[in-house]
């Protein structure tokens, strides 16, 4: 039983990362399915699947590798709010990860977003992780 399934989620990509593994395959939920598309859409992987079974499906998650270097695209990737400790944001304290060349991913009533999004929509909200 896990107790915190976005930090299994964020742990199983950095370890495949680091690992230089192609694929990784993650059990589905609604938001983790969120957080795999805001990363395909900012860039840092290369594409996803959704398979879905009868009981919980899975996530297949293609890693996005730099040609030359061959280092991963992602580079660090740090759970935020955790279940013991949460982190909230109103949208005017919205974190900037690394000036602004990372991102930080947002829970807020509107739906899961990036930090930008959500100061743009004007939403705050439980900030989930950060990418860069």
């Amino acid at each position: 039983m896990v107790t915190d399934p976005i930090a299994d989620y964020l742990t199983r990509v950095r370890n495949a990362s680091s690992a230089g593994h192609r694929v990784v395959e993650i059990p589905s939920s609604n938001l983790k399915k969120e957080v795999t598309k805001i990363l395909f859409d900012q860039g840092y992987i290369l594409s996803y699947k959704f398979e879905e079974a009868e009981v919980q499906g899975t996530i297949k998650i293609a890693l996005k590798y730099d040609k030359v270097t061959k280092e991963p695209v992602i580079r660090k990737i740090q759970r935020i709010s955790k279940p013991g400790l949460r982190k909230y944001a109103a949208s005017d304290e919205l974190p900037r990860v690394l000036n602004g060349l990372g991102i930080a991913i947002v829970s807020t009533s509107h739906g899961v977003m990036t930090s930008k999004q959500a100061k743009k929509d004007n939403v705050g909200g439980e900030v989930l992780c950060y990418v860069y």
